[in-house]
């Protein structure tokens, strides 16, 4: 039985009586309903109603490849009837996820070569904290066990990704992360530099916050730092320039490893494969996820730097982790030819060279001097625009975040589909968008904006 046998009415209710949706406000979904989204194609989502809705999300950061690829479907239906799973445990493999090792390691930077498979970036991150703890174990230093991450950082909702996070919300309702996590600054200039800071100094005083976090600890008892490229889900924070390579100067001042969450930024988004390319850092961990299969199946993979997986194989004895799905065959069967397809169009090209500067320029022209605007920003096909009340001391509306929400449902409703993050506006397109596909884009906000603004002005 099919979806098209049921009304909306009856979709929702069912929704409403079985379903708990992640990062929900139950009580209050029950009473609204959920919008039900039925299929898509290319850039565009459509809900139950036929309404086209541009996805300026691509669909949780992930469709980077846009939907409706016949050629992902296909290479899930044909792994499905030749092997639809087999695992990795027992001294077992199976070809997929060989050959995405391979790929990856052609893909990644240079020092990088090893992959560990979970389904979700949250995984990722639970190997990565399990990775380097027993890294420093193998290596006799066993008391190198604190991490140093960021406030308002994301790395998953399982408990290690809620706790190497930095939601203060998120830890209350675990009722306290897991020990030996400490969170410092987040590179964000736009509410955190001095008067007159230039976004250099910024970057390195920022920098800075991580090495104070090191000495205070002190560098024998800190196994790593773990930090986003650009903060995704905190509200699409890009540092300066300046920071990533301090920030990797610091690491290895006091010998402490450097990893990389690119669940986001990963596969093309800031216009390289790898963030880690973009802002010329070599970490040790890179974790990915989301773009990998553009979001047709889920697979996540941490991508292992050589000082690491070198002590691993010679000195590590059974590594005691992994996952039911770890290296799902059919999972890697639409990685590799999502990855293909990336590279055949030259979509990572095109936001370097292309669409990642349009976008940029279209959203300082056409959204920056909104009277709700105080600053928009963007690197490749990623961006954010911060709503105030204030332009000139940047000054929000309160309660925090809701005049976001008030944008956010206007932007739908005009068919564009934006994520309210706080008091922040986020984008983070599917990679097929073109300059055309931005203009339409920048239209729909700046209309959500002005009828957003003929609200909040009546509060």
């Amino acid at each position: 039985m099919t979806y098209q046998n049921y009304s909306l009415k009856q979709l929702q209710q069912i929704d409403a009586a079985h379903h708990l949706h992640p990062f929900t406000d139950h009580k209050e979904l029950r009473e609204a309903g959920s919008c039900i989204i039925t299929h898509a194609k290319g850039p565009f989502i459509y809900d139950s109603d036929g309404t086209e809705i541009l996805d300026g999300m691509a669909g949780l950061w992930c469709v980077n490849v846009g939907y409706g690829r016949d050629e992902l479907a296909e290479a899930a239906y044909a792994q499905l009837k030749e092997l639809p799973y087999y695992n990795s445990f027992f001294k077992c493999s199976t070809p997929t996820p060989v050959l995405l090792s391979q790929k990856l390691a052609e893909l990644a930077p240079e020092h990088v070569g090893q992959v560990f498979y979970g389904s979700s970036g949250s995984e990722a991150n639970d190997t990565a904290l399990r990775l380097v703890r027993h890294y420093w174990a193998l290596e006799g230093k066993p008391e190198k066990n604190r991490v140093i991450s960021r406030k308002m950082a994301y790395h998953g909702s399982t408990i290690a990704g809620t706790s190497l996070g930095g939601m203060e919300p998120m830890h209350k309702q675990l009722g306290g992360p897991v020990p030996n996590i400490v969170h410092v600054m987040m590179p964000y200039a736009y509410e955190l530099a001095l008067p007159g800071e230039s976004d250099h100094d910024f970057g390195i005083r920022a920098a800075k916050a991580v090495e104070d976090a090191i000495l205070e600890v002190g560098a024998d008892k800190v196994a790593a730092f773990i930090g986003e490229p650009v903060m995704g889900a905190g509200g699409v924070k890009i540092p300066p320039m300046s920071y990533w390579p301090e920030v990797q100067r610091i690491c290895r001042k006091y010998d402490v490893l450097l990893m990389l969450d690119e669940v986001i930024t990963g596969y093309g988004r800031t216009g390289e494969w790898f963030a880690a390319q973009t802002f010329d850092v070599e970490p040790d961990t890179i974790t990915t996820a989301k773009a990998l299969t553009s979001g047709y199946q889920p697979l996540s993979a941490l991508l292992v730097g050589d000082r690491i997986s070198r002590t691993l194989v010679e000195k590590g004895g059974e590594f005691y982790h992994g996952y039911t799905y770890s290296g799902h065959p059919v999972a890697c069967a639409v990685a590799l030819k999502n990855l293909e397809i990336i590279e055949r169009e030259g979509l990572v090209e095109r936001v370097k060279t292309d669409t990642g500067p349009y976008f940029a320029q279209a959203l300082q022209e056409r959204i920056a001097g909104h009277r709700l605007v105080g600053e928009v920003r963007s690197i490749g096909l990623m961006g954010a625009i911060e709503i105030v009340k204030d332009k000139a001391t940047k000054e929000r509306y309160l309660p925090s975040g809701s005049a976001a929400v008030v944008v956010r449902d206007h932007a739908i409703a005009q068919g564009m589909m934006l994520r309210a993050t706080g008091d922040t506006m986020i984008l983070s397109p599917p990679l097929i968008w073109t300059r055309e596909t931005i203009d339409m884009a920048c239209e729909r906000i700046a209309k959500a904006l002005d009828l957003a603004e003929a609200d909040l002005r009546k509060r």
